[in-house]
């Protein structure tokens, strides 16, 4: 079992920065590849990143290439995102998930309970 706590949404202007945090607790951290996934209003829940469990691998939705970077700490069991060019469309519920396979397409058996993300125009 792992455990997956979101913390570090908030408001923010159009074009300013976020950094979320989730942090893991449980099941051997390294085990596991680790996602950001976003859910808006009346949409359907979306992939953001994906990061490898050594951290040299990456992978990103389309939309958000360029501007968001995922990254992990092994030894404090944490996975980042940090966002940055927040657009109005970045506007969602943003959730962690613990997975097993490769970045590309895990199976992710654990998730967090999600920290708001909202941007002004």
């Amino acid at each position: 079992q792992v455990q997956l706590v979101e913390s570090g949404g908030g408001l923010v202007q159009a074009g300013g920065s976020l950094r979320l945090s989730c942090a893991a607790s449980g099941r051997t951290f390294t085990s596991y590849t680790m996602g950001w996934f976003r859910q808006a209003p009346g949409k359907e829940r979306e992939f953001v990143a994906a990061i490898s469990w050594s951290g040299d691998i990456t992978y990103y939705a389309n939309s958000v290439k360029g501007r968001f970077t995922i990254s992990r700490n092994n030894a404090n069991n944490t996975v980042y995102l940090q966002m940055n060019s927040l657009k109005p469309e970045d506007t969602a519920v943003y959730f962690c998930a613990a997975g097993q396979g490769s970045v590309y397409g895990p199976r992710y058996d654990y998730w967090g309970q999600g920290t708001q993300v909202t941007v002004s125009s």
